[in-house]
């Protein structure tokens, strides 16, 4: 018996007379692809930013395609270097303005196709239109609030200053190995300037400088790094960080992990079920179903890299610090007696769990079964 399962299109939002326009931004200049919905496309070019020169394009083309003065602009562009401050700006004109996932525009399949800016932009339009006649032609990114935003500085600039840490203490020690020196203490750590005072002799006066410039700079960093730590502890003790700190309540999730995972994923999406969560981490799998082929090919790892990144290092944590929970129990059983690659399978499908049973603790507060709680400090 065969079954027809009914598919619900998105509305029809387009009117006769609305304007179209695609946007294609690059670093000096922005070129604008302006159509009335029914083929008729104009293109204008506008230095890189210029704000006053998009609205007087806007203006030229609706007078050209003859217009109302109370038509709705509708626009796009993609998601990527210029952020949301484009978005922001349109929406207050009044311009229906939406923000495009690139990954998830449509494409032509040949090994060698035309593209250039004009071609782009025309692609951009003409799905643009569809899109407003209820069609699903691609993904559009969700715009968190400019103080959202912001909140995402913190932790994104602290793991940049991790890494320039780690590359700082690389590079003093890689040059002091050319002259066999290994220092067995921690490289501009306390005990640091005793072991450094008595061999900084030995190397030569170009190479000493060097290092030094290079503990200047490691110096700075940790400073830094130490500035926006102290900054985070003052946030959670003073109360502003509330979704943060109910976060850390679960025993192996820290000030750092939780912070990345509100401020990127848990503190402003909204999701409807388990399935969109997973694909907005990236954790997802993307079946091949065409005929007799059935193929599983893997996570999609789309979207937020830092978020997937930190959960499948919390999975390795949550095994170690939460034995007795029932996701641990379940990966211990399935995974743990598998070779590496059954283990890395299994870790994967874990931080998707995790991420799952995080997302509920957080909106319906229901605590992962047999996972444990830190102690409320009094």
């Amino acid at each position: 018996m065969s079954t027809a399962r009914t598919t619900l299109h998105r509305k029809d939002t387009a009117k006769p007379g609305d304007l179209y326009v695609s946007f294609e931004l690059g670093d000096k200049s922005w070129k604008l692809t302006i159509g009335d919905g029914g083929g008729a496309v104009s293109r204008y070019t506008v230095a890189a930013g210029d704000k006053s020169g998009v609205a007087d394009c806007i203006l030229r083309a609706g007078k050209r395609f003859k217009t109302s003065a109370r038509a709705q602009v509708h626009s796009c562009y993609e998601a990527g270097r210029d952020g949301w401050w484009l978005h922001r700006w349109l929406t207050g004109l009044g311009v229906d303005d939406i923000v495009v996932d690139a990954a998830s525009i449509e494409v032509n399949r040949r090994a060698r196709r035309a593209k250039t800016d004009r071609l782009d932009g025309e692609k951009l339009l003409t799905m643009l239109v569809r899109h407003h006649h209820g069609e699903h032609v691609w993904s559009v990114v969700r715009e968190p609030t400019a103080s959202q935003e912001d909140e995402r500085r913190e932790h994104r600039e602290f793991e940049r200053l991790t890494h320039e840490r780690t590359a700082h203490t690389n590079r003093i020690g890689s040059l002091l190995v050319l002259h066999n020196l290994r220092p067995g203490v921690p490289i501009g750590g306390r005990k640091w300037a005793s072991w450094w005072t008595p061999h900084r002799e030995q190397l030569g006066q170009k190479l000493r400088a060097e290092i030094e410039r290079e503990l200047v700079r490691l110096a700075l960093v940790k400073e830094q790094v130490r500035q926006i730590e102290a900054a985070r502890q003052a946030e959670l003790q003073d109360g502003r960080q509330p979704i943060v700190a109910q976060l850390m309540r679960l025993v192996g999730i820290g000030a750092k992990g939780a912070s990345v995972l509100v401020h990127e994923i848990f503190g402003w999406r909204q999701f409807a079920n388990r399935r969109e969560l997973a694909g907005c981490l990236g954790v997802a799998p993307t079946p091949y179903a065409s005929g007799d082929s059935q193929i599983e090919r893997g996570i999609s790892k789309a979207s937020n890299r830092r978020a997937r990144t930190l959960l499948v290092e919390l999975a390795w944590s949550w095994l170690r610090l939460q034995p007795s929970s029932t996701m641990a129990k379940w990966f211990n059983q399935r995974f743990a007696r598998g070779g590496p690659r059954m283990r890395r399978i299994g870790i994967v499908a874990l931080a998707r769990r995790l991420a799952i049973a995080l997302w509920r603790f957080l909106r319906d507060g229901e605590i992962p079964t047999g996972a444990r709680m830190k102690a409320l400090q009094t």
